[in-house]
C-alpha cells in the first residue's frame, strides 16, 4: 500500500506541473496590446516624415508597415493587406486623403500566439504520457510482473519443482508475501526430503533384514538336511537290523518298532521345520526384490567390543560347518558392530559352502596399518577366512565386490550378488578393511581395527 500511494502522489505532481507550466504559458502570452491609440501615434509619425520627405522605403521599414500612395480602393496591393486583416489607416495632407498605410504585425502576433499555444498544449500532453506511461512502467514492475512470477512458481511446485528459487523483491507490495511463499517452499522441500530419507530408510531396513534373514535360514535348512540325513541312515540300519536279527539278537522287536517309530517322527518334523523355512526364505526373497535397488545407507554402529566374542561366533558356526581354527584368537579390544560382524562372517561362509563346498580354514593373526600423519601406525586384529574350492576368476576379482555383481559361473545359485558388497562396507564403516584373493581357493582377509592404536 505505501508504494502504492507513492504512485499516486507521483502521479498527481506530475499533472499539477504540467497544469501550472500551461497556466504560466498562456498567462506569457500577449494578446494584441498594441491599441489604437498606439496605431494613431504611429499614422502621425509616417505623415510627419513624409511632410519632411523622408522615402517611403526608410519610413516602411522604421515603422515596419507598408505606405501606398493612393486612394483608389481597387488597388491590388490595398486589397491583399486587407485581405490579410491588416490595420489600413487613411494619410492625409490638409484634410484631404492622399493615401493608405498599414500594419500587418496584428496579423504576426496572432500567428505567433497560436503557434505558441500550440507548442505548450504538446508539451503539456509530453509530460502527462510521460507521467502516465512512468505510472504503468511502475505497476508492470512492482505489481503486475510480481504477480506473474508467483504464478510461474505457484505452477512450478504444483508440479512437484521445489528446486526453483524465488526472487525476492522487497521493494514492492508483495515482498513479504514472496518471502513468506518462499519460506513455505523450502519447508515443503525439507518435508520432502525427510519424508524421502524416512521412506528410504524404512526400505534399506526391510532390505538389510531381508537378506540377512537368509542365512540363518539357510543354516536353519542345513541342518534340517543334516538330521534328516542322519534319521534317515538310523532308520534304514534298524530295519536291517530287524531283517536280520542274527546280527543283534539282544534287540527286541519292540525296540526295533520303538526306533523306527523315533526316526520317522524325527524325519516327518525336520521335513515340516524345512518347508516352513522355504516358505520364509521365499518371503524374503519377495521382501528383498521389492526394495532391492533403493538399497544403499547402511548403518553401522561401531563400538569397543572383545575379540573373544568372535571366538564364539565361530565355535557356534563350527557346529553346523565344517570348520578349522588354526590358532587362537589374540584377546584384545577392537571396535567392531556385533550384528554386523555376523553378518560379515554368515556372507563368507556362506559363500564358502555355496560355491566351493569345500573345508573352511580360519586363521587368527596380527597386523599394523600405514604410518599416520602423527606419526603413529595403527593396528589391527587380522582373521584370514580360506576355502579351497576353484576360486573366483581372475578378470572377475576386482567386481565380486560391487553392488549386484555376480560371476557368470554361478548363474545356477541362488542370491543377489551384495553379499561382498556389504562385507567391504560393513568393514570400512567399523573402521577397518578386507582384502581377498585366489590362493589354492578363495581367500578373504579381514582387519578389525585395535582400540586405543
Amino acid at each position: 500500500m505505501k508504494l502504492f500511494r507513492t504512485t499516486t502522489i507521483i502521479f498527481v505532481l506530475v499533472m499539477i506541473v504540467g497544469i501550472i507550466f500551461f497556466v504560466r504559458r498562456i498567462n506569457k502570452t500577449e494578446y494584441g496590446k498594441k491599441d489604437v491609440v498606439y496605431y494613431n501615434d504611429q499614422l502621425h509619425n509616417v505623415q510627419a516624415d513624409l511632410l519632411l520627405g523622408v522615402s517611403e522605403e526608410e519610413i516602411e521599414k522604421k515603422y515596419n508597415c507598408s505606405i501606398i500612395m493612393s486612394t483608389n480602393p481597387d488597388e491590388p496591393e490595398l486589397i491583399k493587406l486587407i485581405s490579410k486583416r491588416a490595420l489600413v489607416m487613411d494619410i492625409t495632407r490638409d484634410g484631404e486623403i492622399v493615401g493608405k498605410v498599414a500594419w500587418t504585425d496584428i496579423e504576426d502576433d496572432l500567428e505567433n500566439q497560436k503557434s505558441s499555444l500550440i507548442r505548450s498544449v504538446i508539451i503539456i500532453w509530453v509530460i502527462i504520457m510521460v507521467g502516465v506511461l512512468g505510472i504503468m512502467l511502475m505497476i508492470y514492475l512492482f505489481m503486475i510482473r510480481p504477480v506473474n512470477e508467483m504464478k510461474g512458481y505457484s505452477e512450478e511446485i504444483a508440479r512437484g519443482n521445489l528446486d526453483a528459487p524465488i526472487s525476492i523483491h522487497r521493494n514492492n507490495i508483495f515482498g513479504s508475501f514472496t518471502e513468506s511463499f518462499d519460506i513455505m517452499r523450502e519447508e515443503l522441500k525439507a518435508s520432502k526430503e525427510r519424508e524421502m530419507q524416512a521412506e528410504k530408510a524404512k526400505k534399506e531396513m526391510v532390505a538389510e533384514l531381508s537378506h540377512d534373514i537368509k542365512t540363518p535360514v539357510a543354516t536353519i535348512q542345513t541342518t534340517c538336511e543334516v538330521m534328516k540325513l542322519k534319521a534317515e541312515r538310523k532308520l534304514e540300519k534298524t530295519l536291517n537290523a530287524n531283517n536280520n536279527p542274527q546280527d543283534d539278537p539282544t534287540r527286541t522287536i519292540a525296540e526295533t518298532d520303538e526306533t523306527v517309530a523315533e526316526a520317522k517322527d524325527i524325519i516327518e518334523k525336520v521335513d515340516m521345520i524345512s518347508a516352513k523355512a522355504d516358505v520364509i526364505n521365499q518371503l524374503m526373497q519377495n521382501i528383498f526384490h521389492a526394495t532391492l535397488d533403493e538399497l544403499d545407507h547402511i548403518h553401522v554402529e561401531k563400538r569397543e567390543e572383545s575379540s573373544l566374542i568372535i571366538k564364539e561366533y565361530f565355535d557356534r558356526m563350527n557346529m553346523n560347518v565344517s570348520l578349522t581354527l588354526e590358532n587362537d584368537i589374540p584377546e584384545c579390544l577392537i571396535y567392531m558392530d556385533k550384528l554386523r560382524m555376523e553378518q560379515v562372517f554368515d556372507n563368507i561362509i556362506g559363500n564358502s559352502m555355496k560355491y566351493a563346498g569345500t573345508d573352511i580354514n580360519v586363521i587368527f593373526g596380527e597386523a599394523t596399518g600405514a604410518k599416520r600423519s602423527d606419526g603413529g601406525n595403527d593396528r589391527f586384529l587380522k582373521i584370514t577366512v580360506r576355502d579351497h574350492g576353484p576360486g573366483v576368476p581372475e578378470e572377475e576379482l576386482p567386481l565380486i565386490v560391487e553392488k549386484y555383481y555376480r560371476g557368470g559361473d554361478v548363474r545356477d545359485k541362488t542370491g543377489y550378488g551384495i553379499g561382498l558388497y556389504l562385507v567391504k562396507t560393513y568393514m570400512e564403516k567399523q573402521g577397518g578393511g578386507m582384502e581377498y584373493y585366489n590362493d589354492n581357493g578363495f581367500v578373504v582377509e579381514l582387519y578389525f581395527k585395535k582400540v586405543g592404536c
